[in-house]
């Protein structure tokens, strides 16, 4: 004895493959599955080879042996469960008989955990994964379909690391999903069709094809049962399932996870199964691992919530965590474009409309939150906030819209929209497409189509987007092939949206449609236009051509050029063929506006924005006079020609349309004004030189600073440059100074200053004029023009400055003694001449010298005299000095000598200090050491709220020189003329000069509510009081806080807009307003508090419009408009009489309101019997004629309340009364009798009650014979045969498979008429039919269920179960080469390809024939070299092994031969001949070709496997086309009867929602506590009112006890409330489970009477299920109810 372990060399190798075999009780719930082995006794004594089934469980390898009672040796080998061992004497023995060996092949689990992988591949250049989250949301849209509130959708993305591992949660607010369909959600590809019948039935009804809606938005999207599963392992690893289904008190998880795959897959577990936690809600007690703490947050909000379902997916890939967060917007926006129309309803997100149709508006909020960790904000969206989307796009940019519909041959229904986007003047309004890489280029001559070359139409399946999908044209809508009446770029200006039902078939994950256009496109496809919603036989095309020419007309707007000049050639065009023709134009139209030549624009959209003329307006094309079109250029000579000297062609999209001239030429000067100007000079050191001064010789020049100015006063230093990033032209200052001399001009000094950022330009001071004369100081501006210094840009001279001053002699500082005459006289005057030089040797002033007592007693010489010390301070300004208020005030200063002359000294610093303003010690100086002069400039001077002149003094002193005396000035400070304050007022009158009434600041008005505050005026005053007048531009700076547009023209004039004063009077409202300049702010404010107006009408307001009779009318009356009267009157009652309308009247003061009500029966008080039999004989059936009972008040009146239910009651249980689930209604517990009418029973003979099958028993199935005869009968209610009944209602049912367990067969059964010839099905198993009788159209009569056994019918071929691949053999000395067949089972079957003759013995022939079907005598051989080879034949199969050709075996290269297999039984001849199987093989020299031809097999035998698929698909379909059709024979009864118990259902619903529900009125504080399960009274309901009492009765004595979980907590709870409260833990309690008294095992022993029950059955336990049913079972325990009619006459 052996154990084998899979394919080996050994003789005995068979297959390992492990058998698991379970008791019922383990599939039960037993822990451990039953282990066995099954065995196989190969020896050769043993021929039969039988099959045993060995019990291993709890054995080890010893315990096995023994159990064998086999003294053999046996390999050390773990028994595995399900093992099949063969006993044989050695290991090369052939078997005698072939065995089964029993295999499992599941699916590895990454078909599940990969599915995702393979689906959602990025494609078409977009990241696929917000289509796995479509998948998810698609299951969200299906469960909320059925909602009638808002259908919630949240999706949040919890990327916070702080509360555990990344996660993605999608909840929604649907119906949930039992533990069944939970179940069925996490089977791979069980879609909604696949959940109907067999062992995937849900616990609900089966799929119904929703009604057809417009644009198919039905949410009937969930479909395939894949895409839910691929979405979430292509986001993560893990997905937890959280769901509630209304109703339903518990909570459903699942969990699935990549990792408790490969854990169970380690551990040799059962991968595809698991468990389904069933919870209470908000309870996260059995989430322990951290890494998932956010899931208590989650679960916490389950509390309040009837049904919902959240999906949690962990383990997110990293790739898809940096997606979401930096593409945030991106994603969010395509699932807002793929649910555009679910969001936004049927009209989508048309912005542009006024209102929306409440029919039209969606009620599905999808809500998208980004939670990242701390400092990071949470990002939040709702996809109906999203306005960027395509479709959104798409709608909101067209102008008019084309619908229509196409209907295809296999029910499917298209509704199409074409929407057009106008050419708008100087653009396309299609929208670009976001995911488009080809970029619009504006500056391109000719204009770009609108849609270029992408498809029209984008494609919605049941209403939502199928992405990778989109349909071109149609023939009606494409592109003219001819010019027509409608310009061709029209065809490429408009979009269009088709929206598909579900019976166009898409891919698994919703990318693609299989075959949507080929089905649109056929010519069978009807196309109809859809106006105003109904359909219209038109030709669509011409429909088309006729609203693509009027959008045209309509919508689009175009240039119209105007003055055609001349065609010309352009050379800036680098395109070739593009430079010529070109039209020229003088002018166009555009807009509504004219632009001609030599007028100023501006650019927009260029680099840089620019002004400039026009010179001509550029056309492409040939044309000539007037004409229209969408594009075109325009030159411009840009301006101002003195900056910019160039011309540019821009296209005419690029001219701004919304600037003025004035503020183009006002943009031109501002330009110019950045040129240079003039020249600023500035003495650094204090020694201006002024204009013709006189200077002595060798006083220095300078330092200069040079500043160059444009007209705004700005500092420059290079010349403005017209285009952006690009260098700008250096300025440099050039200094001369040319000398006068007598004998013409000599250039002393020449200096060139570049700029620099710290000092500007500066020249340093020149010590070199000494010379006599007059000079010259130039000072030009130059420019570095191609090294040369220009004077001169854009033809005009730059800035330059001249200052002109004379050099005299110097100070004296040497003198000179001239010739004297040595030969002198006495008593003769002579002369000494003397001569006084300066530095330079410059004779200085004359000195005259005088000796008295001489003849000539004088002689003159020339000197040079200077300034003296500073004696005195003069100041130029003489009092009064008058300044206004605000502003400053500058003197001129100068310090004189003795002689009154200017003066400068060291240190000579003159301060000038202000007195009298309050709150201010103002003090300004200057340094006059070097001039002796200068100017001080005042800070300005401020008096705040001045009211009249005043006066300040200003002193100025020299705090060097204490000899100088102080000098003083008054300063006159008058109030100033700008704005200083705002004035609102009322004038009622314009003309008149009186004001009404004048607002002051901070005021409150009391204005009646709703009025307008009319005819305010506002005043602007200055700081003496006096009104400003007002101008535009002061009243553009005018702003009111209550208008937004405020007319500038009547603000100039002084009016305000008028106040709307609020409608409710509890409501006050700011108003401001406000006056804002440069250095002046003003305003003023005042609250309007509304007050009532008065009374104009009284209205009174009832609270009911009905009242019964004899109750009391409560009503309000109030007066309208705001009024403070209000009045309530109670305890109206009307006196009884007939029911019908009153008028109540209502006066106060002079007001009167009258108002009706509607008198009603009074409360229902008797139930009368108005037409019916009183005593009636009636068959079980029913009774035919109906009761008519009328319900009364007290006085007699018809009562029309409908929550009066009436209840039948029986004299005896025997009789039962079947009506609608009804509950008696009382009035103060007092019930509303009815009459009694008495029945007498009589059985029906025409009504079945049962049916009777027979046949026999002992009857033989085999495939595709006849049935045998079944007899049905149909019993009556008094026990007879009907005769008279119609066979046509009379139906059976077939089905493979056991009993279903219920009086009805499962889903998906086919039904039909009972034939005598009923065909048996082809397939040999165990079957199951079922009669059925049609009573009426809601009822049918079943009869019991009847299994048969389907055996095989007589062989009639050999055949594998599988067909093998065609062999390829090569004449070499290679084995493999040379092998026919390894392995291969041959079995006898029947025409329907079942097993069959497994009792048949005999023997295979093998031999080999020629393909042609001719004699070959070149034909191959088998090794041996012989023609044919036996194998044994055993019960019907054969097993073909190691067949062989020879080495250097016969045969033509590359021809085809045929294995015969030929069977050889006894019994079966040429009379009843058994076909042979027969196999192709190829036959080759050259192992070149044997490998070329066996890929080419190969693929043959997978092309014939493909197309037998195909054929048995088409069979199937066949076969379900044949059977549907038997089916449609009765539907329409299985219909009607299913409309009749809905109908039935929802009667019995709508009446059980009108009862008056009984409730326990004991209060239960202790209810919430964890620890405590509650009081008595409130653990269980009750459904029937009787029962409710005997049990309540029955437990007075502890309804009030508190039943907590723990004894800790019942502790707790008896010492907080003092012993008072009764308290029972949950462990005190036995449980009772004894079966009825009259019941022995599980039968009844007597027939009881009164129908008895336990109490604790007919308990209803809403929460706590488990733990209430022990407290119940204990404490009414066993006591039982019992149903007695009790006599009168007895007592108790």
């Amino acid at each position: 004895m052996a154990e084998s372990e899979g394919v080996t060399t050994s003789a005995v190798a068979n297959s390992n493959r492990t058998h698991i075999s379970q008791s019922k009780n383990g599939v039960n719930g037993s822990d451990k599955p039953h282990k066995s082995v099954v065995i196989f006794d190969c020896r050769p004594e043993r021929h039969d080879a039988m099959e045993r089934v060995l019990d291993i469980n709890g054995l080890d390898f010893n315990d096995f042996l023994q159990s064998l009672v086999i003294q053999i040796y046996v390999s050390q080998t773990n028994l595995q469960q399900g093992n099949t061992l063969h006993l044989l004497q050695t290991e090369d023995q052939i078997l005698p008989v072939a065995t089964k060996e029993h295999i499992v092949f599941l699916p590895h689990y990454d078909t599940l955990v990969q599915s995702g992988m393979y689906e959602y591949y990025a494609s078409e250049g977009q990241n696929s994964l917000p289509y796995a989250f479509a998948e998810l949301i698609d299951n969200a849209l299906s469960a909320t379909s059925h909602n009638t509130g808002v259908r919630t959708i949240d999706i949040r993305l919890l990327f916070d690391e702080s509360l555990g591992k990344h996660a993605v949660v999608i909840m929604d607010n649907g119906c949930g999903m039992t533990s069944k369909q939970l179940n069925n959600w996490a089977v791979y590809r069980l879609s909604k069709f696949s959940r109907e019948s067999g062992m995937f039935s849900s616990d609900h009804a089966g799929y119904v094809r929703p009604d057809p809606v417009a644009r198919s938005l039905n949410s009937d999207i969930s479909y395939f049962g894949v895409g839910g599963k691929q979405a979430v392992f292509y986001i993560g690893q893990s997905t937890r399932m959280i769901t509630k289904p209304a109703g339903s008190p518990d909570v459903h998880e699942l969990i699935i996870s990549k990792e408790e795959f490969e854990r169970k897959e380690r551990n040799k577990e059962d991968i595809y199964s698991g468990f389904i936690r069933n919870r209470k809600m908000a309870d996260s007690s059995h989430v322990r691992d951290d890494e998932e703490r956010f899931l208590h947050g989650l679960i916490a909000e389950e509390v309040g919530k009837d049904s919902f379902t959240a999906v949690v997916v962990t383990g997110i890939q990293p790739e898809h965590v940096t997606f979401l967060k930096q593409d945030f917007h991106l994603w969010t926006r395509e699932l807002a474009h793929l649910y555009h129309y679910y969001i936004h309803g049927l009209n989508g997100n048309d912005m542009k409309a006024s209102y929306r149709n409440s029919d039209c508006v969606s009620n599905i909020d999808i809500q998208i939150s980004l939670l990242e960790k701390f400092p990071k904000i949470p990002r939040m969206v709702n996809l109906r906030e999203i306005d960027n989307d395509m479709q959104t796009l798409y709608i909101n940019t067209s102008a008019d819209t084309f619908e229509f519909k196409a209907c295809t041959d296999v029910d499917g229904i298209v509704e199409g929209i074409l929407r057009y986007h106008p050419f708008l003047y100087d653009r396309e309004t299609y929208p670009e497409d976001p995911y488009s890489c080809k970029e619009k280029d504006d500056d391109s001559i000719v204009l770009n189509q609108a849609r270029g070359k992408r498809p029209i139409f984008e494609c919605f399946w049941n209403g939502r987007l199928i992405p990778y999908t989109t349909v071109s044209e149609f023939d009606w809508c494409a592109w003219p092939k001819k010019t027509g009446t409608v310009p061709a770029e029209c065809y490429s200006r408009f979009s269009g949206v088709l929206f598909t039902n579900d019976r166009f078939q898409v891919s698994t994950n919703k990318l693609t449609f299989m075959d949507l256009e080929l089905q649109l496109k056929n010519k069978e496809t009807l196309f109809t236009r859809i106006v105003n919603g109904q359909e219209q036989r038109v030709k669509i095309h011409k429909e088309f051509h006729q609203w693509l020419k009027t959008c045209h007309e309509k919508w689009d707007k175009q240039v119209k050029f105007r003055g055609f000049k001349r065609t010309i050639t352009r050379t800036d065009v680098t395109t070739k063929k593009m430079q010529s023709p070109w039209a020229t134009f003088s002018s166009i139209e555009w807009d509504g506006r004219a632009y001609k030549a030599g007028q100023y624009v501006k650019s927009q959209k260029t680099q840089p924005i620019f002004f400039g003329s026009v010179i001509q307006f550029l056309l492409y094309g040939d044309h000539e006079g007037d004409v229209y079109a969408t594009g075109g250029q325009v030159q411009v000579a840009m301006e101002p020609k003195a900056l910019y000297d160039d011309i540019k062609t821009i296209p005419i999209s690029k001219i701004d349309r919304v600037i003025t001239n004035a503020a183009i030429k006002k943009s031109i000067d501002d330009e110019l004004a950045k040129l240079p100007d003039k020249l600023k000079v500035t003495w650094p050191e204090g020694n201006p030189w002024t204009q013709n001064d006189v200077r002595p010789a060798g006083t220095p020049l300078g330092p200069l600073h040079v500043e160059i100015l444009n007209k705004k006063g700005e500092s420059i230093s290079r010349i403005p440059s017209a285009m952006q990033n690009t260098t700008r032209k250096a300025l440099s200052i050039e200094l001369k100074v040319v000398w006068h001399s007598p004998n013409g001009d000599v250039e002393t000094n020449s200096h060139i200053a570049a700029h620099s950022a710290k000092w500007a330009f500066w020249f340093r001071t020149m010590e070199n004029l000494n010379k006599l004369g007059k000079y010259t100081l130039h000072l030009n501006t130059i420019l570095n023009v191609n090294e040369s210094n220009a004077t001169v840009w854009a033809g005009n001279r730059l800035p330059n400055h001249t200052l002109d001053f004379s050099i005299t002699e110097g100070s004296a500082e040497r003198f000179v003694v001239g010739t004297v005459n040595t030969l002198l006289h006495v008593g003769v005057p002579f002369h000494i001449p003397l001569e006084l030089l300066d530095e330079y040797g410059h004779p200085t002033h004359d000195l005259k010298v005088v000796l008295p007592g001489l003849k000539q007693d004088s002689q003159t010489l020339k000197i040079s005299l200077l300034p003296g010390n500073p004696d005195s301070l003069k100041v130029k300004q003489e009092d009064p000095i008058t300044v206004e208020n605000g502003t400053s005030v500058s003197f001129d200063v100068e310090v004189h000598d003795v002689a009154g002359n200017v003066t400068a000294h060291p240190k000579l610093i003159i301060s000038c200090q202000l007195q009298g303003i309050p709150g201010s010690t103002s003090m300004v100086a200057v340094d006059c050491s070097n001039t002796g002069a200068g100017t001080l400039v005042l800070k300005p001077i401020t008096f705040k709220n001045i009211a009249g002149d005043q006066t300040v003094k200003a002193t100025f002193d020299i705090p060097s020189q204490k000899s100088v005396a102080p000098v003083q000035r008054d300063l006159r400070v008058v109030p100033s003329t700008r704005v200083s304050r705002l004035e609102v007022y009322s004038q009622e009158d314009e003309d008149s000069l009186v004001d009404s009434m004048v607002l002051r600041d901070k005021e409150k008005i009391d204005w009646t509510a709703g009025d307008l505050l009319e005819n305010l005026h506002y005043r602007l005053y200055d700081e003496r009081g006096r009104v400003v007048p007002l101008s535009e531009e002061m009243a553009r700076r005018i702003k009111v806080n209550w208008a937004a547009d405020v007319s500038v023209e009547e603000l100039a004039q002084g009016k305000l807009p008028n106040v709307p004063v609020p409608t409710l009077v509890k409501e006050e409202h700011f108003y401001q307003v406000s006056y804002m300049e440069e250095l002046v702010s003003v305003d003023t404010s005042f609250t309007i508090v509304p007050r009532p107006d008065e009374p104009k009408h009284m209205k009174a307001t009832l609270s009911e419009s009905t009242v019964r009779m004899g109750e009391v009318l409560s009503g309000k009356i109030c007066e309208s408009g705001e009024s403070t009267h209000s009045m309530l009157v109670t305890g109206v009652r009307f006196n009884p009489g007939f029911p019908g309308i009153r008028e109540l009247n209502f006066t106060w003061r002079d007001f009167a309101e009258h108002v009706t009500i509607k008198l009603t029966a009074g409360v229902p008080a008797q139930l009368k019997l108005v037409d019916g039999p009183q005593e009636v004989g009636i068959k079980l059936r029913g009774i035919q004629t109906p009761f008519l009972l009328q319900l009364f008040d007290e006085w007699g009146n018809p009562s029309p309340d409908q929550r009066v239910v009436v209840t039948l009651k029986t004299s005896t249980p025997a009789l039962k009364v079947s009506h609608f689930p009804l509950s008696e209604w009382s009035f103060n517990k007092k019930p509303i009798h009815g009459p009694a009418v008495k029945l007498t029973i009589i059985p029906d003979p025409n009504k079945p009650v049962k049916l009777v099958v027979e046949y026999n028993t002992n009857s033989v199935f085999p495939a595709g014979g006849t049935l045998t005869v079944f007899s049905v009968s149909v019993v009556s209610e008094e026990g007879s045969t009907i005769k008279n009944l119609n066979p046509a209602n009379m139906s059976m049912l077939l089905w493979k498979g056991e009993p279903s367990g219920t009086s009805r067969p499962p889903s998906g059964v086919s039904y039909g008429t009972p034939r005598v010839d009923k065909v048996i099905p082809d397939h040999v198993g165990k079957y199951t039919i079922q009669f059925v009788l049609c009573v009426d159209k809601t009822k049918g009569l079943w009869s019991h269920q009847y299994v048969i056994n389907v055996v095989p019918n007589d062989p009639v071929k050999l055949a594998p179960d599988l067909q093998p691949p065609t062999p390829v053999v090569v004449n070499n000395n290679v084995l493999d080469s040379r092998t026919l067949v390894e392995d291969m089972s041959l079995k006898l079957m029947d025409m329907y390809n079942n097993s069959a003759g497994l009792e048949l013995s005999g023997k295979v022939v093998v031999t080999i024939k020629s393909s042609k079907g001719s004699s070959d005598k070149n034909l191959p051989l088998f090794e041996g070299k012989v023609k044919s080879l036996q194998f044994s034949l055993a019960n019907g199969e054969a097993q073909i092994t190691n067949l062989f050709i020879m080495e250097n075996s016969p045969g033509q290269d590359g021809n085809e031969y045929v294995l015969l297999f030929r069977p050889s039984v006894p019994g079966y001849g040429p009379k009843n001949p058994l076909a042979a199987f027969e196999l192709p093989f190829r036959f080759y020299n050259d192992v070149e070709n044997r490998k070329q031809m066996s890929e080419l097999t190969k693929k043959k035998d997978q092309l014939k496997q493909t197309v037998d698929i195909y054929r048995s698909l088409f069979d199937t379909n066949r076969q379900l086309i044949t059977e549907l059709s038997s089916r449609c024979s009765i539907s329409n009864v299985l219909q009607n009867w299913l409309f009749g118990f809905i109908s039935q259902k929802t009667a019995d619903a709508e009446k059980m929602k009108l009862q008056t529900r009984r409730v326990c009125a004991m209060p239960d504080p202790f209810r919430g506590n964890l620890d405590v399960l509650g009081k008595i009274g409130h653990l269980a309901l009750v459904e029937d009112d009787d029962v409710a009492t005997v049990i309540s009765w029955h437990l007075l004595g502890d309804i009030d006890c508190v039943v907590t979980m723990t004894t800790a907590a019942a502790r707790k709870i008896y010492d907080d409330t003092q012993g008072k409260q009764q308290v029972m833990p949950l462990d005190t309690f036995l449980v009772w489970d004894l079966p009825l008294p009259h019941i022995r095992n599980g039968q009844d022993s007597f027939r009881p009477i009164g129908n008895p029950v336990f109490a604790r059955d007919l308990l209803i336990f809403p929460e706590n299920a488990e733990n209430c049913h022990i407290v119940m079972a204990s404490l009414p325990g066993g006591t039982l109810l019992l149903e007695l009619k009790l006599d009168p006459s007895l007592s108790l």
